[in-house]
């Protein structure tokens, strides 16, 4: 097939050829507004963002945690730097300790560094964790807990939490920190307890994530 050069149109070249153009072609230096299109692993440079169609953080489906040992929020996107957790009104059957573990491929249920307190008036109590990031609720199977607590990647696979809760059955106050490093890309949180055999009978837990 051959193509059409013109002085003053430029070049046209033949519908349906092999490699062809479907619209416009658009020089390297050109300015262009890209709709549809979809970037593969693109370097930005200098960037600015004027709007946005939708939010840059994506919410889960929130799950009643009102049955079952463990929560599982799964398939999360290759991208994600940030997870947030977020508690409300949870409660579990016994005295194990709420846990929350991530993982790649599969869940992560070591090598965890970290611990957590429990704050009531002057008494503070602390435990460390070494199967999950811990919530230290005071092990009791009466313990409501609300509030949040967020992963952070550091790169290559390493990741660090941090998060603060509070007890509506008490004035109880915890704080929870700590570290692992994946084997993989994350893509599961999962939220149980520590024995592993202790059931979720209140509340609502959700996920956020960018």
């Amino acid at each position: 097939m051959s193509t059409s050069i013109s002085g003053t149109s430029g070049v046209t070249f033949p519908a349906g050829g092999v490699g062809n153009p479907a619209g416009t072609v658009v020089g390297t230096t050109d300015t262009q507004t890209l709709t549809n299109k979809t970037l593969t692993s693109p370097t930005i440079t200098g960037a600015v963002v004027s709007t946005m169609a939708s939010s840059v953080i994506t919410s889960g489906t929130a799950v009643a945690s009102t049955s079952g040992t463990s929560i599982t929020f799964s398939s999360l996107p290759a991208w994600v730097k940030r997870i947030t957790v977020m508690f409300q009104g949870v409660s579990t059957s016994g005295t194990s300790n709420p846990l929350i573990q991530i993982g790649a491929g599969s869940v992560t249920t070591t090598g965890y560094l970290g611990a957590s307190s429990n704050m009531s008036g002057s008494a503070v109590t602390s435990a460390n964790f070494t199967t999950g990031i811990g919530i230290s609720n005071g092990a009791v199977a009466t313990a409501v807990i609300h509030g949040l607590v967020v992963f952070t990647t550091l790169g290559s696979n390493a990741w660090a939490a941090a998060g603060t809760i509070a007890k509506s059955d008490g004035t109880n106050t915890i704080t929870t920190g700590g570290s692992i490093t994946l084997g993989g890309t994350l893509d599961r949180v999962v939220i149980t307890t520590v024995n592993g055999t202790d059931t979720f009978d209140a509340g609502s837990i959700n996920i956020m994530y960018e």
